[in-house]
Formats: structure tokens, sequence, C-alpha cells
């Protein structure tokens, strides 16, 4: 089982939602502002708690109050003046559900909330300093209903995803019984042992109900893998709700073209949708007997996961490639066949995920299949991989829902990588696999205040509609009937366009805020003005924006079978860019570079096109790979 003392260095997250109570450091710096608290006089009326404020008969917090030189994290300061300090802990205002401690609660919540972009992992039974509350089973119901008091009033919904007992394992009868009910992740209830009591905590995920579907949480998750690893079955299952038979009837229904029904292969970037409302249970996908439609999932979904289904042969690797890079993946969902093993396309999905700074999850399929002997090796080289010095990752098998919530909770610090073992035929460990997509955190790298930046992905004609494209909103907040720029051309120049009409998820919708994909209708131009890689900015944008074609980049060569030198040419990926670059100069003395070198290259695009300072890059041709860095647009 894992424990939260186990995640070292890198792994430790920064969700306080999981607190780590072990760390000496914080107990001293607790125990030093307790101590400046406690000594601070408070009037007897105050038992609601002391403000910051001038309030008639509570304390006044002063900042001189706080010797920040004391303090492990000097911040901590100005948070305690900013939220106002409470002289009840979480527990009496747990167990002692007055109006004043739900609106304390209540502002707790929301604050959670809002820094989790719409949701929250809440523990149930640890204080925020990591403090346990010892809750018996009555002090532990009521805890819990005044949670779901304070949170129903900031209209949120409370779902426990894990309960556990601390001071005494459950008997091996009940871990029996629990096995057999993999539905229901909650160990027994509390009992006596003795004189020794068990103590309750929970896990509970507090999810904001969405009013409308631009406020829907977006999550897009990249499924990579080897050819015939079960990237389209796994993605069958969990979003049509079906098992699979064993002979593909599960990937049909993601299929765009009938080639890849034929071959059972994909070609092209797929997408599919898995919902949750905001109790966190997965949304039907399956309407009167038939499939659901995305606006109807949307319409009953709190958040939903987009699966973007990339090719896995070799063939097709500039198709995935692209997907990784345009499409903006929070996640990848690295898929491996445990009878295969890592063979082909595997290692290089890993790395590509890697190069772009991606965290990334291993499902290990067919294990229903597949002999004990074939699986272990297959265990053995994956983990062999993922802790060598270039991947640098802790893996870690997730075996049971207490391992789902702590992995998720601490998935964002990008050194872990949690291991999932499943049967698409069975349904064996599809149910761990459902609860972790619905406790992922949301991406926090988006910003809504910075100038509108969209970048196109597709481009479409529609009957009586018009040209639509589609593609990420990276930037700003897109409304219905705004005007941007459009570009770049073929001459590097940028138009003036107006957005007809917002789709999210097939459904209508106002605005897209950063962060979400959406599909835009455009007005009065035609659809083969466009083309993928362009990008739409805002139109207050100074100086007006240019296209560029040269530009300098600091790049790595992972590995190339001779040298690189003037006009080598090779394909390069950088966003929703994907196009063939030159190589005109490089600050290497005599001009070549070899596998392993680094330098600053100056390349040349044979179309203009946009890129900002920063930008991560990935070049290839045939067998040579490189990843690097734009640090200067030259023209």
């Amino acid at each position: 089982m894992l424990k939260q003392d186990e995640l070292k260095d890198g792994s430790r997250s920064a969700d306080r939602s999981i607190p780590n109570s072990t760390d000496p450091h914080t107990e001293d710096s607790t125990a030093s502002l307790a101590d400046k608290v406690g000594s601070m006089s408070l009037n007897a009326s105050s038992a609601k708690g002391a403000t910051t404020g001038d309030s008639a008969g509570t304390g006044t917090v002063s900042l001189d109050d706080f010797d920040l030189n004391d303090m492990d994290d000097p911040l901590a300061g100005f948070e305690a003046q900013r939220s106002g300090i409470k002289d009840l802990s979480l527990k009496e205002q747990f167990l002692n559900p007055t109006e004043s401690n739900i609106e304390s609660l209540q502002t707790l919540l929301a604050a959670r909330i809002r820094e989790g972009s719409g949701e929250t992992l809440f523990e149930i039974g640890v204080e925020e300093d990591g403090t346990p509350m010892n809750l018996t089973d009555a002090e532990y119901q009521t805890a819990l209903a005044t949670v779901r008091t304070a949170a129903s009033a900031v209209d949120a919904e409370v779902a426990i995803m894990y309960e556990k007992n601390s001071g005494l394992s459950p008997s091996p009868s009940t871990q029996a019984d629990h096995k057999e009910n993999t539905d229901a992740p909650v160990i027994p209830e509390q009992t006596t042992d003795g004189d020794q009591v068990i103590f309750k905590t929970s896990y509970a995920m507090i999810r904001k109900i969405p009013k409308s579907v631009e406020e829907l949480l977006e999550l897009r998750v990249a499924v990579v893998g080897n050819v015939d690893a079960g990237k389209s079955t796994l993605l069958g299952v969990l979003t049509k709700g079906v098992l699979d038979d064993g002979r593909g009837k599960a990937r049909v229904n993601l299929f765009r073209h009938k080639h890849e029904i034929d071959s059972g292969r994909t070609s092209s970037v797929g997408m599919e949708i898995l919902g949750f409302d905001a109790k966190s249970q997965p949304v039907p996908t399956v309407s009167h007997g038939r499939n659901a439609p995305w606006d109807e999932i949307c319409g009953k979904a709190a958040k939903v996961l987009s699966f973007i289904d990339l090719a896995g042969h070799e063939r097709y690797l500039k198709t995935t490639v692209f997907g990784m890079t345009g499409c903006a993946p929070d996640f990848v969902m690295l898929m491996i066949g445990s009878n295969a093993g890592i063979v082909g396309m595997t290692k290089e999905h890993l790395g590509l995920s890697l190069a772009l700074g991606v965290p990334v999850l291993v499902v290990i399929t067919k294990i229903d299949m597949c002999p004990p002997n074939v699986l272990e090796n297959t265990v053995k080289q994956l983990t062999k991989i993922l802790k060598s010095a270039g991947c640098r990752k802790i893996p870690m098998f997730v075996k049971s829902h207490e391992d789902v919530v702590v992995t998720a909770g601490n998935f964002v610090s990008e050194r872990i990588c949690p291991i999932f073992q499943v049967s698409n035929v069975t349904g064996e460990g599809l149910d761990l696999l459902k609860n972790f997509l619905n406790i992922l955190p949301i991406s926090q790298k988006y910003n809504k205040d910075e100038p509108v930046e969209y970048q196109i992905t597709d481009t479409f004609s529609v009957p009586f509609v018009g040209t639509v494209v589609s593609g990420v909103v990276m930037n700003g907040i897109v409304h219905a009937g705004d005007q941007l720029y459009l570009g770049p051309d073929g001459n590097g120049a940028f138009q003036m366009v107006t957005v007809k009409s917002i789709q999210r998820k097939r459904l209508n919708v106002p605005l897209a805020c950063a962060g979400q994909s959406a599909s835009f209708g455009l007005k009065k131009i035609r659809r083969s003005t466009i083309r993928k890689g362009m990008v739409m900015l805002d139109k207050e944008t100074t100086p007006p924006p240019r296209g560029c074609r040269e530009f300098e980049a600091e790049i790595l060569v992972l590995y190339h079978s001779t040298t690189i030198g003037h006009k080598y040419q090779a394909m390069l990926h950088c966003g929703a860019v994907r196009q063939t670059a030159r190589v005109l100069a490089m600050d290497k003395p005599d001009q070549i570079l070899r596998t392993g070198d680094r330098a600053t290259v100056r390349f040349q695009f044979l179309q203009p096109a946009y890129l900002k300072i920063g930008a991560r890059l990935i070049f290839r041709e045939g067998r040579t790979k490189g990843i690097g860095k734009v640090s200067k647009i030259v023209a």
C-alpha cells in the first residue's frame, strides 16, 4: 500500500488536500504560529474566531504579531493575515456547526475550489497542518454532514472517494468482502478492539455544479502506445460503457475511416469524451438504446475528459506528433500490451511525452490473456525504463482506491508515474482507472487575463454555416461576435475575421476561455485560405502581428546517424505548427552537429508561421530526432 511518506523529492505535490504531517519543519513552523496565536488576547466573545479587522468584540491580528524570520515559509504570515486566523480548529468547526463555523468552512471550500479550477480533493479527519483529528464514527458522520452543508452553500457536491480506519487494519474476512465488491472503495465502519478505538478519515471530492456549459471542467488526455496495444479498445470500453469481446467490438465506434475498420488500426486523430457529474459518477453514455450524443453528455456533466486517440503505427508518426503538440494535452496515457511488452513505438511515444514535459500515466492491457511470467517480465522492463537516467520517474503500481487517491493528488509533480493493469474483456482494473481519471487535477498553466491566442488544429466547411476552425484557446477569452486577427498567410500577413458562433463539445456557447478546446464559425472567409498551424490573436495586439520565416532555437540532437550541417532539412513541430524547416547557421566552430550535441541553430521555414519565444519544438527526419526551445525571432 502506498503511503504519503514514500513520495520523495520532486514527487511531493503542491496540492494541500493531502498534507504531509511527518515533516518536522512544517510542525515547527506550525507550532511557532500556534504559540503566537495562542498568546494573543482574544475576548471571550471571540469564540467564533479572531478575524482581521476592527469589528467589535474580537481581537485584531496584525502583521507585527508574526516574526517572519522564525517561519520556514515567510508567506505563511501574509496568508494568515489575509484569510483571518480562527481560534477554532477544523475539528471544532466540523463538530459545532454554528452559523459562523459554517460560514468559515464556506470560505475555506470556496478558496480551495477556486484554487483547483472548480474542484478540490478534501481530507476529512486531518487538520490543515496535517494533525489527525481522531474522529470516532459518530463524530465523523457529524463532520461529513457539516462539510456537505457548507459545500451546498457554495453550489458544490461532495463525493467520498475513499474512507479508511486509522489504528487498526480490517479483518481478513472484511478484506475478502471488499475484494468481491470492487465498486465500493469504503473499508468497514469504525469498531473497537479492547481499549483501542478506531478513528475514521476520508478523502472527499468537492466539485462545483456548473451553471452552464462554459463552466464545464475539461481535461485533455492523449492516448499513445505501440500498434495493437489496445488504445482504441480501451477508449471504447471507457466511453461507451460496454466490455470488449476480444475481437474489436468496442473500438468500432471510434474509427473515422473505412480502412481503419478493415485493418483495426487508427490512422487519424480521433476524439472521444468521458463525463463525470458533480457527484463524481460517470455520465451514462447510452441513452434509449443508442450512444448518447456529446451535447447530452456535456449537459449532465460537471467535468469532461477529452481523449485524443492517436495512431500507434510508425507510418503515422507525423500525425501522432502533431496530436501531441497541437492538441495541447494535459496528460498522456501510455498503453502497453502485456503480452508484447515495450516494443516498437512505445519508447518513441514515451520520449515524446518527456520532451514536451507532459505528465505520463501507464496502462498495461490484455492481462486476461497474458501468462504470469510474461506479465512479470513486462513490468520489470517498464520499471527499469522509468527509473533510468533519461526518465527519472517514480513508478507507482495502483492496486487499491487508496493508491488512486494518493497518486492522483500528487500526479502534478511530474515525477510520479502511476501504472494500471487492466483487461478490456473481463473489466479488471477499469474501476481504479475511472476513479483516477475522475480525481485528476485541472492544469493551471492557462491565463484568462492575457490577450487572446487560439491555435487552429483543423478546418471544416459546414453546409449552411460556412468555414469552421477547431483548436485550443491558449490565452484569454473569446466571445461570439469578437473580431480577431487570423494568420499568417503565405506572405506572413494577418487579416481581421469575425467569430460568428462558438461550440464546445458540439454545444453552442457564448464564449470560450483559456485552456478549453472549441470550434469557431467564421464570417466571410474561404476554407482554402486557412491551414492547420495558423493562429487567431487579439485585435488590439500591438504591434500588429507578423509571421516569421527565420528564428533561432537552442536544440539538443537526440539521434542522428551521421552529421547535421548547412541546408539540412527536417520536419519541425512547434505547437500547432508542422512544416519543413532548413538549417541556416549554428554556433558550432565546425558548423556540424552530431548525436548528443547542443547548439543554438538558426532555422528557416518554407512558409511563414507564428512562433513565441520559449515555445518547445521537436524536429525529426527519418530516424533523426531533436528537441529544443525557441530563443529568438529573426524575421
